[in-house]
């Protein structure tokens, strides 16, 4: 079933479907391919539920709306959505547009379960109306910063574009880093050009650097600069926001692409219904699917699982998210109260730190598992 953004006044109103709120990025400057990956997991496992006799008899119908990376754009589809009558809110990848979606979710009282964004804090208060897959920033970064240890890495240098994703990856690295012997020094990109670069790298001795920053530019732009000084063939590139699991990426880099170690949310082996899954995805994507196809699948798979046993019913929804425990493509789901997380969430999914192998692009090297 491919679902398209539904247009104005195009919904189903009569009662026969249970509707689920989907939010994606499938327009610039939203990152349109992990948007369009998210949105096959999220079709995928509706199409499936259907066929397995929708919620209760009704069909599962996702009434998608394109958030283009824009928090405001988000927060009035939520308020639309809401109007409609969807059950829940699904999706979203943006770690900034999630947090104004949550924000609008927990107001309004709908539940949102997030598929892919990482903040820590995606509402200011903690809230009884928002959940998460993707793992919080906090605990993926500082996996990534043990590899960069374990690697043998001090000296590490962070391009970054102002944003508070971006200054809350700077700030857990550098507080990471810091006690264990490790140096952030971070490299303001309103103040450099990519090929200024290289001179900071080369004065400030950084033996790594990594991309806090957006796709495709500036981070292209950047890993070009540094591969092609002579100065900087030992440095090491790194992407923990996951830049280089795409294919675009591959695309506009060719053989610079490889090498640049990223974090991605799966397991070192799929389950049956993780390959299962994996072979659909990759029929429905015509390429590899990414993690964030895979968060899609689990998002509907925890929300046909939740609506199937207390019905449509917000307030209902949102009271079950402790008791969820359901088999999803990565392992088993359940959603607790973490530490110092505002939202309910599944602690955790696996992290992976992985890059493409030199020899081969196409294919991921698991580098370091948490």
């Amino acid at each position: 079933m491919n679902t398209p953004p539904s247009p104005p006044g195009a919904e189903r109103t009569d009662g026969s479907s249970v509707q689920i709120g989907a939010l994606v990025p499938l327009t610039r400057p939203g990152w349109v391919e992990a948007g369009q990956h998210l949105l096959a997991g999220l079709e995928l496992a509706v199409r499936e539920v259907n066929d397995a006799g929708g919620i209760a008899g009704r069909p599962l119908e996702l009434v998608v709306r394109d958030t283009a990376a824009d928090p405001q754009r988000a927060a009035a589809a939520v308020d639309e959505l809401a109007r409609l009558g969807v059950a829940a809110l699904a999706g979203e990848y943006h770690s900034v547009v999630a947090r104004a979606a949550a924000a609008r979710a927990d107001a309004l009282g709908l539940p949102f379960l997030c598929s892919s964004a990482v903040l820590d804090a995606l509402t200011e208060q903690p809230t009884a109306w928002v959940a998460r897959l993707a793992p919080a920033q906090s605990h993926g970064w500082r996996i990534y910063a043990d590899f960069l240890l374990s690697a043998g890495h001090r000296r590490i240098a962070v391009a970054a574009e102002p944003s508070v994703y971006w200054a809350s990856g700077a700030r857990i690295l550098r507080d990471y880093l810091a006690p264990r012997g490790g140096t952030v020094i971070e490299l303001d990109m309103r103040a450099f050009a990519p090929a200024a670069v290289c001179d900071e790298l080369v004065g400030n001795r950084a033996t790594a650097l990594l991309l806090l920053v957006g796709h495709p530019e500036p981070a292209v732009s950047i890993v070009k600069s540094v591969r092609r000084d002579q100065r900087l063939a030992e440095i090491m590139i790194g992407a923990p926001a996951g830049q280089p699991e795409f294919a675009e990426w591959a695309t506009l880099l060719g053989d610079d692409s490889a090498a640049i170690p990223f974090l991605r949310y799966l397991p070192e082996g799929l389950s049956p219904l993780g390959a299962r899954v994996e072979t659909a995805l990759r029929e429905r994507l015509a390429e590899a699917p990414s993690f964030v196809a895979f968060e899609g699948y689990d998002t509907v798979a925890v929300l046909a699982n939740v609506l199937r046993s207390h019905g449509a019913d917000r307030a209902r929804t949102a009271e079950s998210w402790q008791r969820v425990a359901v088999e999803g493509t990565r392992g088993l789901i359940q959603f607790s109260r973490a530490p110092g997380i505002s939202v309910w969430q599944w602690a955790w999914p696996p992290i992976q730190v992985v890059d493409r192998d030199p020899a081969e692009p196409d294919r991921f090297r698991i580098l370091h598992a948490g």
